[in-house]
């Protein structure tokens, strides 16, 4: 009996003592120049969306090393389309959707790793609308031409300005940016002009607008092109 007690009282010095750590996973994100973070979910996000995710542990017990797993994984599916293997792991989202991404932490070999959160990342469909007209007379009301402010989760966009005689006056590829109504520095006529948008949206829509484009330099309160 002795010998039996002092085998099982060896067995459990001989045991590793059970590691142990805190988390509080969450998701840092900036949209129009603010900054965000969320634990749960984030909801009807816009493309692209570069996101950082931080297991953020704590009280970690001497000698312990976690090791992680990012699980990310789309809506209506069970296995991941990427895992990542830091702490820390940033990820861009260029597709509409929900992804479900999950933090799995174990100690040392041969532990099951275990799921400690899941942060659930909504993308919307995409959107893209562009005027007709504008007025760029220097009020700061609808003085540039661009996309209009509903847009929604595009990806690509390339935008062209043309003439009546199919001269290429103007282009640009980012869809907060836009044409301020000149050529060479110089302002151009008031008239009709012509825009070519190609783009594609998170959601795969491929966008091929084609457009007259009003150009107008006289005043016209609260006017916006429609």
């Amino acid at each position: 009996m002795k010998i039996k007690l002092y085998f099982v009282l060896s067995l459990i010095l001989l045991l590793p003592a059970a590691a142990w750590a805190d988390f509080e996973p969450k998701a840092y994100y900036t949209v129009d120049g603010d900054d965000f973070e969320e634990s749960e979910t984030i909801n009807d996000a816009q493309a692209p969306l570069k996101v950082t995710f931080k297991a953020n542990p704590s009280n970690i017990d001497e000698g312990t090393v976690p090791s992680y797993e990012w699980k990310f994984v789309k809506d209506g599916s069970t296995d991941p389309y990427i895992t990542r293997y830091e702490e820390n792991t940033e990820f861009e989202f260029r597709e509409s959707g929900v992804t479900a991404v999950s933090l799995y932490v174990s100690y040392g070999d041969g532990n099951d790793p275990e799921l400690i959160s899941t942060i659930r990342v909504s993308i919307s469909t995409s959107l893209l609308e562009m005027p007709n007209a504008f007025s760029p007379n220097g009020d700061g009301i609808n003085d540039i031409y661009k996309a209009k402010d509903n847009h929604k989760s595009i990806v690509e966009f390339k935008a062209y300005i043309f003439n009546r005689w199919g001269q290429k006056l103007y282009e640009w590829s980012d869809i907060d940016g836009g044409w301020d109504g000149t050529h060479g520095g110089k302002p151009v006529k008031a008239g009709v002009y012509f825009v070519l948008v190609k783009a594609k949206g998170a959601d795969g829509t491929e966008y091929n607008i084609k457009r007259d484009v009003n150009l107008l330099r006289d005043y016209t309160e609260g006017f916006s092109g429609e």
